[in-house]
């Protein structure tokens, strides 16, 4: 005799609209605490839930909700991503202009993008959706979803700002960084420009810290550094300016040695709150450093000046950390260089000594799960 909770579970194909969205309300809890009930009959349920997206608003928003949060576990994960009459049907989704549930679509393709098998959304053709792109492209589409979300001039009902860790995802594989920093045919822009606007503290925290992480894992790719400092990229400026505030206290010939951004910022500039992006955009700067050319970049935009003074005013041990690995290799001796570091000692200590702070230490915590890892659940 199956379980209560089975035959819930077996409502959700019912043919009767109420007694769906009364099975689809009463299931969305068991997606966190018993989601091993979605895998009954050979994952019944989660094939109802894929065609359910389809349903009436009320009724898609909980099954996205249930969606968003088995893919936190493998075995759903592979069997969501991997369909690709699925993909399409959140694509054709997602795309329309008048689809109330568009931000929950964002957040479970952002989970879907922890399956490798989403790397073929790079190159997925499928039909231009009128209005809002003129490229057959998937991800060129929700590239232009999120531009055009973040001043709600597409769909008035969403922003899509969980794209931003989609394309984070999408920025480990050696073709996604390909993308992020090749012109497009179709608007002849680099996509990772449409991104970097997103780095000030003024956009939404999911949104900074999704483009943190994006440029972060492009800059893996060592190839990709040359684009990436120089024009029209030059990520520079938007690696920086985070990390600077408007109280910060810099000399006139140390002014003068800066990116002509950084330079007179307003005194009400404030640095970006949130830990994680700075360390973020910090070892974004490190992995820029991987040869003396791109070291030289570094150094000739003034990037210690605002690192020092980061270190002054964050209390923070893993930025304090990060802060310290980035100098030692910007200041530290080239061949047939000496450098300051070498002989004047460690101006991070220096610093932090002359303004009273103290030298943090990161604190190393191996087992806890590393963020651009984490899935998003919906409760």
């Amino acid at each position: 005799m199956p379980t209560e909770l089975e035959e819930l579970v077996d409502f959700l194909h019912h043919g009767n609209t109420q007694i769906r969205q009364v099975a689809v309300e009463n299931l969305v809890p068991y997606s966190t605490s018993r989601p091993s009930i979605f895998k009954i009959n050979d994952l019944t349920p989660v094939k109802d839930l894929k065609i359910l997206i389809k349903d009436y608003a009320p009724i898609a928003k909980n099954v996205l909700t249930i969606l968003i949060n088995i893919t936190g576990h493998r075995d759903f994960l592979e069997v969501i991503a991997s369909d690709n009459a699925f993909l399409e049907s959140l694509m054709l989704r997602i795309t329309n202009v008048k689809e109330p549930n568009a931000n929950e679509m964002a957040i479970l393709l952002a989970n879907m993008a922890k399956s490798d098998s989403i790397e073929r959304i790079l190159t997925l053709k499928r039909d231009v959706p009128l209005g809002l792109s003129t490229s057959k492209i998937a991800i060129d589409q929700l590239m232009d979803c999120f531009v055009k979300g973040a001043e709600g001039s597409w769909n008035p009902k969403a922003n899509f700002d969980y794209l931003a860790y989609l394309f984070a995802d999408l920025g480990k594989f050696p073709s996604g960084a390909s993308y992020f920093t090749t012109l497009q045919p179709y608007d002849n822009v680099h996509p990772l420009s449409k991104l970097l606007p997103f780095t000030s503290s003024t956009a939404s925290l999911p949104r900074r810290l999704g483009v943190a992480t994006t440029l972060k894992n492009v800059s893996f790719n060592v190839p990709t550094h040359p684009l990436l400092l120089c024009p029209p990229l030059s990520v520079l400026p938007y690696l920086l300016l985070p990390l600077a505030s408007g109280s910060d206290t810099y000399s006139e010939t140390e002014m003068d040695d800066m990116l002509e951004e950084l330079q007179f910022l307003e005194p009400d500039k404030k640095r970006e709150p949130d830990l994680s992006i700075l360390t973020t955009h910090l070892e974004s700067l490190l992995l820029l450093t991987t040869t003396r050319r791109e070291r030289q970049k570094l150094r000739d935009a003034g990037s210690y000046f605002v690192i020092r003074e980061l270190h002054l005013a964050i209390e923070d041990d893993g930025v304090r950390e990060g802060c310290d690995r980035l100098v030692q290799v910007l200041l530290r001796d080239e061949e047939g260089e000496q450098s300051e570091l070498r002989t004047n000692g460690d101006p991070l200590q220096r610093a932090a000594n002359r303004g009273g702070g103290d030298v943090g230490r990161m604190v190393t915590q191996a087992d806890e799960e590393d963020e651009d890892d984490q899935v998003v659940e919906i409760f």
